[in-house]
């Protein structure tokens, strides 16, 4: 394939799906496992390093190919340090984005297009039963509770996008009268990401634009659903999406 600076690339034509769901499932297990087994503060520490190392590989990723090295490399430091000493929500929403659509577009990089998409059909009948179930709920108030939660969190107020989320006790709430942010798991960003670049690479810019819209789309419609009628519930977010997406990958 030709990229759109002249570049030539070689493109999959085949990529292992089993092993990839293995370990993508094996290390939400592990995880329940760990959070379940393992006290919360003995935890903190080491989750919170390891959310710092992937918020400055995010920013590393981001800026590189735009400045030189050792200032990507001086910028990701910054984030990642800053993001552990003062976890604002702005910052944690910036950090994340970065993270999640680096990862996506790296990863996208080494499968094909249905290999991606047969990975995000299977993670949204996890996501599914996980929020069916209570797991992903129960999981996610866990990591929340030692401010290292892998998602976007989205105030009610403007002026809690300021707020140090170390000050903040309780972020998941089931009840929507009590809720005073709004969740979106970073795999909802993340893997949509890694369609559209797996897309980008197979097929070019077009066929990708196609797909980054109809994601954004699926993920535009979690919101009405849940407003219109789950009355502000928490819901899955990668069925809708998985749906307008396979619509994409299908018409491409």
């Amino acid at each position: 394939m030709t990229l759109p600076d002249g570049e030539i690339i070689e493109v999959p034509a085949h990529s292992a799906l089993g092993p990839i769901l293995i370990y993508i499932f094996a290390a939400a297990a592990v995880l329940g496992l760990t959070l379940y087994k393992i006290p919360l503060t003995a935890l903190k520490v080491l989750l919170r390093l390891l959310f710092a190392l992937l918020f400055s590989w995010g920013a590393f990723i981001a800026t590189v190919f735009y400045v030189p090295l050792p200032l990507a490399v001086a910028i990701a430091i910054a984030f990642g340090t800053l993001w552990f000493v003062v976890p604002l929500v702005w910052l944690h929403n910036l950090l994340l984005v970065l993270a999640v659509s680096s990862l996506g577009a790296v990863f996208g990089r080494f499968i094909t297009p249905w290999t991606a998409m047969a990975i995000i059909l299977a993670l949204a009948v996890y996501d599914f039963l996980a929020v069916r179930f209570r797991y992903m709920l129960w999981m996610a108030d866990k990591l929340s509770q030692i401010n290292a939660l892998p998602a976007l969190i989205i105030p009610k107020n403007n002026s809690e996008w300021n707020f140090n989320l170390r000050a903040r006790k309780k972020i998941i709430e089931v009840d929507p009268a009590e809720r005073e942010y709004s969740i979106l798991g970073g795999g909802d960003i993340a893997f949509p990401c890694l369609l559209t670049a797996s897309v980008y690479f197979a097929q070019g810019w077009k066929p990708a634009a196609i797909i980054a819209v109809l994601g954004l789309v699926g993920l535009v419609s979690v919101y009405v659903i849940q407003a219109v009628f789950l009355k502000g519930k928490p819901m899955p977010a990668l069925p809708p999406i998985a749906a307008f997406t396979l619509v994409g990958l299908l018409i491409i």
